[in-house]
């Protein structure tokens, strides 16, 4: 019998440290039925409670079974436990985790851990990435997983940690929740250490995101929330104090139409159209959403302009910043700058009615026509530098060079032109609120890179502001927070690529956002009791949720003696035990 133990120890230890040292899998089957995957910590939502960050682990699940045409009605099937029922077949796009009975994941986590003993056997470089395997929840504890990890002194193995995850609910009673004290108590069951008890405190709280209205959810791909931590808890669910540390977990999504930037959005998504359009030689053209054609709403600008400078003539010359009435806002923004060139205000109106490529070959040549003949001599600032403002350069000296509009050229010119002037637009706005310098733009408004970088940075540039706008508009962040924000922007943007699903982390008071929290109930809340040093550590970990932390194990909600929908909460309780080897 111990024959045949050590030989399972042996090979499963051996699949285990092929998959551990091959870099370009994260999947293997041992057994034809226990698949093993290889997964960052953070990824799984209970080991977020043990700080494994981005460390990889193993993960034992059963083997998804390979469904013959005959198998394809099957879909659940129902566990020992009454009240949970595991998912043996999802909904075709993806199947669910299959997990273990309480017996089998305890022989492999007995195989683990013999394996990671020297005195049972001598393996070479035995250290292993913490096993973790999905339990059914059939047992009287309730039990959702299990797992183990090394415990290394002087780069040798002296032990084992053994973990164990049981789960509880939907709970529509929080008095019947663990207390405090019967946590300490599970704590010094488990753990005879005579060191002090350290309490530690965790909840996070949702600020802005999904909204829900007349019972319909409205989804949101923005979100900001904000986690707390702080010492000396004094019972179950209590709000966090004022002492806690808080950080904002910020990551919005372009295009929410709650945000001040939605139109801005809108602008650059046209940019956006160009920018595909001029790397593929195809631009797909979005909705117009002014009823006039390109070329009227052009022809209407050269006419206007041509009408103020004939307004100055009969009034001798003498300048006025007076807009004439006939003129509409063409421009109407959370942006919104009143210094637009000649360029820029161009780029506003053909933006908003061009839907095919003729219509910018037209306006165009309708402008170039204006200039050649000296039917119009517009200003333009200085730094623009698209071909178009330099042909309006060159006119000033009656010595223009030809433009062919044909091809991708006309395309680029358009682009050219959007480019320079949202560039300016989130120049302005950054640097006249004082959140940065000019010289922490530079890397954004580089135009030395070719025209798709130069897109790639000004939509790093959007994302940012769409962070600091958010921050700004629904929490009311002060300037300091706001300032400290933008910087970490930038920073992360000049070595990253764009990426919206980003959380973007900010430090902050919790006196600044009170009134977001205190009167709020947490998505997750925890409390954390553990005793010793070093590797000699252990926790004992209960944390509440809105929603189960486990993603293999479906829970029944339970109507019994409810009348009407009430919140309800789950329970997850991690225990740990340690295993000396020695």
């Amino acid at each position: 019998m111990a024959t045949k133990v050590l030989s399972h120890v042996k090979q499963f230890f051996n699949t285990l440290r092929n998959l551990q040292e091959d870099e370009n899998n994260h999947c293997c089957t041992y057994e034809d039925d226990i698949q093993i995957l290889k997964k960052d910590g953070d990824k799984i939502a209970v080991l977020n409670l043990l700080d494994y960050g981005h460390q990889e682990v193993f993960i034992c699940e059963k083997a998804v079974p390979k469904l013959n045409d005959s198998d394809e009605d099957s879909t659940l099937e129902t566990s020992n436990c009454a009240d949970s029922v595991v998912a043996l077949t999802a909904p075709q796009t993806q199947l669910a985790p299959l997990p273990f009975t309480i017996a089998k994941a305890r022989q492999l986590l007995s195989w683990y851990t013999l394996s990671q003993n020297a005195n049972i056997e001598a393996l070479d470089d035995p250290a292993l990435r913490p096993l973790w395997v999905r339990c059914d929840m059939s047992d009287p504890a309730r039990t959702t997983w299990l797992g183990a990890e090394g415990v290394s002194v002087a780069n040798e193995v002296s032990g084992v940690k053994l973990y164990s995850v049981t789960c509880t609910g939907p709970v529509v009673n929080k008095n019947a929740l663990m207390t405090l004290d019967e946590l300490k108590r599970e704590h010094k069951k488990r753990h005879h250490s005579s060191s002090t008890l350290t309490i530690k405190g965790s909840a996070q709280f949702i600020m802005f995101g999904s909204i829900v209205v007349e019972n319909t959810t409205i989804e949101s791909q923005s979100s900001v929330t904000v986690d707390f931590k702080w010492n000396h808890v004094e019972r179950v669910l209590e709000t966090p104090p004022l002492s806690s540390t808080a950080t904002l977990n910020i990551k919005v999504a372009s295009g929410d139409q709650r945000s001040p930037m939605f139109e801005v959005f809108r602008e650059l998504q046209f940019l956006q159209a160009l920018a595909d359009g001029l790397r593929t030689g195809e631009v797909e053209w979005l909705t117009p959403l002014e009823s006039k054609s390109a070329v009227d709403l052009t022809k209407e600008y050269i006419q206007e302009l041509q009408s103020v400078v004939k307004s100055l003539q009969e009034q001798d010359f003498k300048p006025t910043k007076t807009k004439p009435e006939s003129v509409p806002p063409i421009f109407n923004s959370f942006l919104e700058r009143d210094d637009l060139d000649f360029v820029e205000t161009l780029w506003v109106r053909m933006r908003k009615s061009v839907v095919c490529y003729q219509d910018i070959v037209d306006s165009l040549k309708l402008v170039i026509e204006a200039l050649t003949y000296g039917y119009v001599t517009p200003w333009i600032h200085q730094d623009n530098s698209s071909t178009l403002s330099k042909l309006i350069l060159q006119s000033y000296n009656q010595k223009m060079e030809h433009v062919s509009l044909t091809g991708l050229m006309p395309v680029q010119m358009l682009l050219e032109m959007g480019l320079n002037k949202m560039r300016k637009d989130y120049f302005n706005y950054l640097v006249g609120e004082e959140l940065t310098s000019p010289n922490n733009l530079t890397y954004y408004l580089n135009t030395e890179v070719d025209l798709q970088e130069q897109f790639i940075r000004l939509k790093k540039l959007h994302h940012l502001l769409e962070v600091i706008v958010t921050c700004r508009t629904f929490l009311d962040l002060p300037y300091d927070r706001l300032f400290l924000l933008t910087q970490l922007c930038l920073q992360h943007y000049k070595t990253s690529p764009y990426d919206e699903t980003h959380k973007f982390k900010l430090q902050i008071k919790p006196t600044l956002i009170t009134q977001f929290y205190q009167n709020e109930a947490p998505v997750v809340w925890g409390v954390e009791v553990s005793s010793g040093q070093g590797p000699d550590k252990v926790k004992t970990s209960l944390q509440v949720s809105d929603k189960p932390l486990v993603d293999h194990v479906f829970f029944k909600p339970d109507h019994t003696n409810v009348t009407e929908v009430q919140p309800v909460c789950f329970s997850t309780l991690v225990c740990c035990s340690l295993v000396n080897f020695a």
